[in-house]
């Protein structure tokens, strides 16, 4: 989709591209006469002095692209650079992204689950995050990332498709699980689980040493993790089809990979009857 996107170039919005597409130039090196002719000569002058100062290895580069796409339309980086985007996603102590600490990591690069536990292996997630050139998440613009780099002292410089924008710019909105449901994305032994009940996770787990607690939580925070994916091929999907490009350009959703940890129904039945947690 990079090839065919002009909307990176200032002054160029959504109604211009559309008309360069409907001129029948469909990719940067089409721009040209006798092709051009259709188009305003302010919209010729805006394209062409773009792609002349455009850095040979842009397509090699996620940020260039990222830095001058709106936060919306991010997903057009997504297949280019899918064989170096990590998906991320975190658990906490709580809300508050000034005072909270980070609990689990997971982390899911389309091949491989990583998962990294406070007081365990939480110290190494920087190291696996830095052979990633693209991370994807959901609000982790406004929570994820700004704890990942306080905790860390870091700055993650990686490009960020936040699909929290993404998937509004097509209507869908209620939080992450809000989305699932929306698009007929199931959870299974997970379903009705949310992000306090991972905080009272945690919580029983350092209280009991139990392991069940702990990879009750591992399974929730990989569930949010390898459903990024899901979501960031159905936005991108639903992105494209109205464009030329749609149909040979479409993804196939990806297969679900197994969880190396599972959830404990049991336990989450007993923890939304008020059983167990009570404090």
């Amino acid at each position: 989709m990079l090839t065919h996107t002009f909307l990176h170039i200032s002054g160029i919005g959504k109604k211009t591209e559309a008309e360069i597409w409907q001129a029948g130039i469909l990719h940067w090196q089409a721009f040209t006469a006798p092709a051009t002719a259709a188009l305003r000569p302010v919209t010729c002058r805006l394209v062409e002095n773009h792609l002349a100062r455009q850095p040979p290895g842009a397509l090699a580069t996620p940020s260039y692209f990222h830095d001058l796409l709106p936060a919306s339309q991010h997903w057009r980086l997504f297949p280019h650079f899918r064989d170096k985007t990590a998906f991320i996603d975190i658990e906490t102590t709580g809300i508050n992204r000034e005072q909270c600490a980070i609990t689990t990591i997971a982390l899911y690069d389309g091949h491989e689950i990583f998962t990294f536990v406070q007081g365990d292996n939480l110290d190494r997630f920087p190291e696996l995050l830095a052979r990633y050139e693209v991370i994807v998440t959901y609000n982790g613009k406004g929570f994820d990332v700004p704890i990942l780099e306080r905790y860390f002292r870091l700055k993650i410089s990686q490009a960020h498709l936040d699909l929290r924008p993404i998937l509004a710019a097509l209507g869908y909105k209620g939080g992450l699980k809000g989305c699932e449901r929306q698009l007929g994305i199931e959870r299974a032994d997970l379903q009705g689980v949310n992000g306090h009940d991972a905080v009272l996770l945690w919580h029983e787990y350092r209280r009991s040493g139990q392991l069940k607690f702990l990879h009750t939580l591992l399974a929730y925070n990989i569930a949010d993790t390898i459903n990024l994916e899901a979501l960031m091929v159905i936005a991108y999907n639903q992105q494209i089809r109205p464009t030329p490009f749609g149909r040979r350009n479409a993804l196939t959703m990806p297969a679900q990979p197994p969880s190396p940890f599972q959830a404990d129904r049991t336990l989450i039945n007993r923890l939304h009857r008020g059983e167990i947690f009570q404090r």
